[in-house]
């Protein structure tokens, strides 16, 4: 470790946050860009969030050497097959690596169930669940289907009540089987094939990835644990209890047994205890934060890096965090720190973009951001025309 301090709350090495955020920084390829190639990219960030797919491909590209588009990410998904789209934290959509999906889907079907929210006459039972799951798994064995033919599929496996439209959703109904979508993933036995037109596809993993199993639920959660840690180190229970979504005394059990295990190491961060990966105790003597960056929505980034309120300092908490969601604002990144949002808008070949800045931006900081509105417009394969606006604490995108 570079810093020789000590925090007096915990009696464990210090590390300060300038140090953790440089290294998450560097390990993101935030710092500057690396190569590797889309899959490499995106195991370092532990997923890239993909609701918004043209979101994913921005995150991933835009760690990656210069030159590299939107194409190289859709490359590795749809042709070499190095990513796969997949239901992952959150039972929200990433982008993973196709050779991590193991140790993902063996952690994620490994987490604590929780209450299913659904009301009654809608909920599907454990043994309903187990049925649909079975169902899906044969469904997609030899074919890409889209939700319409995979339904017809599983009833014709399970029943009417699976199909049955009971499930509220945008307006319509969905068929009963579609809330254990993400469980299916978990699972292992569904993923998203490509588009067919307009309409999603789901496929089976198994055809994507030969001899395909699961990692043993304990060996997959200390995988995941280990990955996070690596790349948002230092960090405590309730961090990654919050990242995944699960109640925090199971984060701390599990975290309990890694340090016994001798898995991770302690140190103080931010007055609390917080831990890393064992051995991986090294930090940035002078944190190489300078630079300009524009980061997507629910960029992997801002959605893991803990504590928020230093990441999201002063105005940024408010206008870029909503008071507390990360994720819903693409964000203005200035020496490793939030200040400002921005958006763009598609015409023809035109890529309007609009930064927001929370401050007045220096010469320098001028100069970065022009550079990264032309990489984003290289990225998304448009012409780029930037608008420098400002931006209130409380105004809305």
């Amino acid at each position: 470790m570079t810093t020789n301090n000590t925090d007096v709350s915990t009696g464990s090495p210090s590390v300060s946050w300038a140090a953790a955020n440089a290294r998450r920084l560097a390990r993101q390829g935030l710092t500057a860009p690396t190569g590797g190639g889309p899959a490499a990219v995106t195991g370092a960030m532990v997923g890239a969030h993909a609701q918004v797919l043209s979101a994913a491909e921005l995150s991933v590209a835009l760690r990656l050497d210069g030159g590299e588009t939107r194409e190289s990410v859709r490359a590795a998904l749809w042709t070499d097959g190095s990513l796969v789209k997949t239901f992952g934290p959150r039972g929200t959509v990433h982008l993973l690596p196709s050779a991590d999906l193991p140790l993902w889907t063996g952690a994620l079907s490994a987490l604590p169930a929780g209450r299913n929210g659904m009301p009654d006459g809608v909920r599907m039972t454990g043994d309903e669940t187990d049925q649909v799951v079975a169902a899906i798994a044969d469904a997609l064995a030899d074919d890409d289907l889209t939700v319409d033919e995979l339904t017809e599929e599983i009833v014709a496996r399970t029943g009417p009540w699976a199909g049955e439209r009971v499930m509220d959703a945008f307006q319509t109904k969905w068929p009963r089987w579609r809330q254990m979508t993400h469980t299916a993933a978990h699972r292992g036995a569904l993923c998203f094939g490509p588009n067919r037109g307009r309409k999603v596809t789901y496929t089976n993993p198994h055809r994507l990835l030969p001899g395909f199993t699961p990692l043993p639920g304990r060996e997959a959660l200390a995988g995941l644990v280990d990955r996070y840690l690596y790349a948002y180190g230092p960090a405590t229970p309730q961090h990654f209890a919050k990242w995944l979504a699960m109640p925090v005394n199971w984060a701390k059990e599990l975290f309990g047994a890694l340090a016994a295990q001798g898995r991770t190491e302690r140190v103080g961060f931010e007055g609390d205890a917080a831990w890393v990966k064992a051995g991986d105790t090294e930090f940035p003597a002078q944190p190489p934060v300078r630079g300009v960056r524009l980061l997507p929505y629910f960029d992997a980034f801002t959605i893991a890096s803990q504590p928020r309120t230093r990441l999201f300092a002063g105005a940024a908490y408010e206008r870029a965090l909503g008071g507390g969601q990360a994720g819903n604002f693409p964000v203005l990144l200035i020496d490793g720190a939030v200040a400002g949002v921005w958006h763009q808008r598609r015409s023809g070949k035109w890529l309007d973009v609009t930064v927001e800045p929370l401050g007045t931006l220096t010469a320098a900081q001028r100069a970065g951001l022009d550079e990264q509105v032309e990489r984003t417009g290289e990225i998304l394969q448009g012409t780029p025309r930037l608008t420098v606006g400002t931006v209130s604490v409380g105004a809305h995108a």
